[in-house]
């Protein structure tokens, strides 16, 4: 099976993509205790609460439509502990995120 190659693009206008950055993305990241490269993306590490899990889905949500080249890995902890999400994808992922993120 041929797989498509996937391209690290935006398919919001920089105005959106300015405004996503500024809400939700910008809330996403000032509740992560932890805000770190990885080789290929971005890891995020959060406290246990619902509502930032549910901000979290929110986000992964609406990021699954503009930037389809994203793959997200959330791992929710047992017994009430905290949550990690990763982002990846194809090469140039990191840069962007580092942009969208720093």
């Amino acid at each position: 099976m041929n797989a498509t190659p996937v391209t690290v693009s935006c398919t919001l206008s920089p105005d959106a993509l300015a405004a996503r950055r500024d809400n939700l993305l910008a809330k996403v990241a000032a509740l992560a205790q932890v805000n770190q490269p990885t080789d290929e993306g971005r890891r995020f590490e959060f406290d246990a609460s619902d509502d930032t899990l549910a901000l979290i889905a929110s986000m992964i949500q609406a990021e699954r439509k503009c930037c389809q080249f994203l793959q997200f890995h959330l791992t929710v902890s047992a017994a009430g502990g905290p949550f990690a999400l990763e982002l990846s994808g194809p090469p140039g992922t990191r840069a962007f995120l580092d942009a969208m993120f720093a």
